[in-house]
């Protein structure tokens, strides 16, 4: 195993970890040198979200297909793609199967569907993620379930937009890794195709800060914040504004993969791995400001 990023941080597994910046001549060839398999999940969006910032559109280029085409034409082995399942843009249906005519409507998904089909064309494949969220191994957890979870734990309330009845898709990171390992071994049957990862099961996104909101309690003993309801906000997109959830079953007939951790037991996890992280942060020879 091979880690390639600029700041790489330690792996929670065995890895030899290089620190290099992939946007560099060369650097990609270099990481993927006698590779046998290549999973591409960078994303650079120039912004403090996961939105390609509209300004910055060319550099995320350069970085989110960019990279992904030197990694396709410099790899000699297998390259699986991670992909989003908003790239079938707001037409689609709530429900989606993989089998929808995709109409990205942001940046960040035209950028996603254009690096995907570089490597579908060259017998790569691709996974489509849902809301991916579990316990931060250093780097910044831009997702939604880590920013409440990190909230509530400072005692802040919770907002959703509007009434919060979006259902989301989520599935805990453990699970998307062996959706990864059964890309891997199952590669001869998935080229050539995107595929999607999800639970199957959608959830209201004012539900899910709740859950957050009560895991904390549980987590620290304090009463659990209040969830509140707030207009949506300016860069708020269409897709913001409507349900998706990822049926599975494609993925789940080819490779036996299925998500397995419980919504719950995932949000717990992803919770008892912030309250860790922050005893950590307060090291015996470190005053505290508290």
């Amino acid at each position: 195993m091979r880690v390639v990023a600029r700041d790489p941080g330690v792996p929670p597994f065995p890895a030899e970890v290089v620190a290099a910046d992939l946007t560099e001549p060369g650097a990609v060839a270099a990481a993927v040198a006698g590779a046998d398999v290549v999973l591409p999940l960078v994303l650079f969006t120039g912004g403090g979200t996961w939105r390609v910032d509209d300004g910055g559109a060319a550099d995320a280029a350069r970085v989110n297909v960019g990279i992904v085409a030197e990694a396709v034409e410099a790899a000699r082995g297998t390259v699986v793609f991670a992909g989003s399942t908003s790239q079938v843009g707001p037409g689609a249906p709530e429900r989606i199967d993989g089998t929808e005519t995709d109409h990205p409507e942001s940046e960040y998904d035209r950028q996603k569907c254009a690096a995907e089909r570089l490597v579908l064309d060259s017998g790569g494949c691709s996974l489509r993620l849902p809301t991916v969220f579990g316990p931060s191994t250093g780097s910044p957890d831009r997702g939604v379930v880590t920013a409440m979870a990190r909230r509530a734990l400072a005692g802040e309330p919770l907002t959703v937009w509007g009434a919060g009845d979006v259902e989301r898709d989520l599935v805990f990171v453990e699970d998307v890794a062996e959706a990864f390992a059964a890309a891997v071994v199952h590669a001869g049957r998935l080229a050539g195709r995107a595929w999607l990862v999800g639970s199957g099961a959608g959830v209201a996104v004012r539900a899910l800060f709740e859950l957050v909101a009560a895991t904390v309690a549980e987590h620290t003993g304090r009463p659990a914040v209040p969830v509140l309801s707030v207009p949506p906000p300016p860069y708020a997109t269409a897709s913001d504004s409507r349900s998706l959830v990822a049926d599975p079953a494609g993925l789940t007939l080819a490779t036996g993969w299925r998500a397995r951790v419980p919504l719950a037991e995932a949000v717990s996890r992803t919770v008892a791995g912030l309250v860790q992280s922050s005893v950590d942060d307060v090291s015996p020879g470190t005053p505290n400001p508290g």
